[in-house]
């Protein structure tokens, strides 16, 4: 017995808008279950659309370049109702195009002081907007098709600004927005970025050969991302050190104790715990500035994004509730999502919602750097290798183990003398550990 099965875009988190960036079936193919029959896009992935049933396909009802939302219809394929060749739901298997971050980190397989590289996470997709030309008109519900969006967005165009298209009913088209960039240019100069004008095109072939590699969709938004902070966030970098003697040994004990084969602690599980502590203590570092830029908001979460460096570049999976958990459970969880973030299996949900973020360059080296605010975060932590150095007691230099930390924070949110006695705060959790059980 044979039955006609649909394939449709399942629950992929928040997202209202998915690309379709490519389609690998037609009328016709005979596909398999679990095969990926689509791969969509988001602003912080891609993911591959399984096959919910083996079959011969009947119709495909999308293309490259449509936007797609839960539930939509991508293909029906007529299938064996017999057992194992159907199932229910097929999640889309998320390829995380970057491991994230907005700010940088670089967490590899769990290992001393080995967080990851630095990188700006949450990224929603960049529009530099064209000022509106005509303050009277009122905001609007804009009639244009999915490829002319998609022209807008590239120009950077917010399309509801347009306000009535030349198209059939009002239809917005291509050459109404080329027009609308036309007209906002000849009113003069648009004011971005403090006025910065942009960097103009070089040709390189004359001094040698070259090659042309097209940056993937997570770090042209992350890029855009970092562009949008460093010129929008007063941004201030404080330095530190901490002397993580005393917990390196406690660490070494506690992977002693360990059995073969069980997730190792490593220095970033107590990062975690002493800035938690530190945001209950400074909840200002718990808080996003409103868009108005009139109010804080105060957080009563406990988030931590971990910048993943990952084949596609950096993506930052977010730690939800951390207060909550252990030394023990945060290891695992790490451990977990890292490896997701590797395979390119992280979904979009899994990189939502962070209060502050760790970009940490300990598994490589370093000694300082300036990590970029993940807005709309106001802060965030960087680490670098520890090493070991003569530190004076007061009556002879002993070696210790220091370790170099980075906080940059928005400087709306938080003033100078907040932010020193915030990293003195972290400082002291990671001299004395036990002071996170107070």
């Amino acid at each position: 017995m044979t039955q006609l099965f649909e394939i449709r875009v399942p629950d992929v988190g928040n997202v209202a808008e998915i690309d379709v960036v490519e389609v690998l079936i037609k009328a016709g193919d005979v596909v398999e279950l679990e095969q990926t029959v689509a791969t969509l896009e988001t602003d912080k992935a891609s993911m591959e659309l399984p096959s919910s049933a083996t079959g011969t396909v009947q119709e495909v009802y999308i293309k490259p370049g449509d936007k797609v939302s839960e539930g939509t219809l991508i293909a029906t394929v007529l299938a064996s109702a017999s057992a194992g060749s159907v199932v229910e739901t097929a999640a889309p298997v998320a390829v995380a195009e970057v491991v994230v971050p907005i700010a940088p980190a670089i967490e590899k397989a769990p290992e001393p002081i080995a967080a990851p590289a630095p990188v700006p996470a949450v990224m929603a997709e960049t529009k530099v907007s064209i000022p509106v030309l005509d303050s009277n008109t009122s905001a609007h519900r804009a009639h244009a098709s999915p490829s002319v969006r998609l022209f807008a967005r590239e120009l950077g165009v917010d399309v509801s600004k347009i306000n009535i298209g030349s198209g059939r009913k009002g239809r917005i088209l291509k050459q109404d927005v080329k027009n609308y960039v036309k007209k906002a240019l000849n009113a003069g100069p648009v004011v971005t970025g403090a006025g910065i004008p942009s960097i103009p095109a070089v040709d390189f072939t004359p001094f040698g050969d070259t090659e042309v590699l097209k940056l993937s969709k997570i770090k042209r938004l992350t890029g855009q991302n970092l562009s949008r902070v460093w010129l929008n966030l007063p941004l201030v970098t404080y330095h530190e050190e901490a002397d993580i003697t005393d917990l390196e040994a406690f660490r070494n004990a506690l992977n002693a104790e360990k059995a073969k084969g069980e997730v190792k602690i490593t220095g970033l599980m107590f990062i975690i715990k002493a800035l938690v502590a530190a945001m209950q203590q400074f909840p200002n570092f718990n808080s996003s500035l409103s868009s108005d830029g009139e109010s804080l908001i105060l957080k009563k979460y406990f988030n931590i994004g971990i910048a993943v460096d990952t084949p596609n570049g950096l993506v930052v999976p977010v730690l939800r509730n951390v207060n909550n958990k252990s030394i023990s459970e945060l290891a695992q969880e790490i451990a977990e999502k890292s490896e997701k973030a590797r395979q390119g299996k992280l979904m979009p949900g899994d990189m939502q919602g962070g209060c502050i973020t760790i970009s940490s360059l300990g598994g490589i080296g370093g000694t300082a750097f300036t990590p970029i605010v993940n807005a709309p975060e106001v802060a965030i932590l960087g680490v670098t290798r520890a090493k070991m150095q003569p530190v004076w007691n007061g009556k002879e230099f002993v070696p210790r183990l220091m370790m170099p930390l980075d906080l940059t924070y928005d400087h709306r949110v938080i003033d100078g003398a907040e932010g020193a006695r915030f990293m003195a705060a972290v400082k002291q959790y990671l001299g004395d550990i036990r002071r996170l059980l107070l």
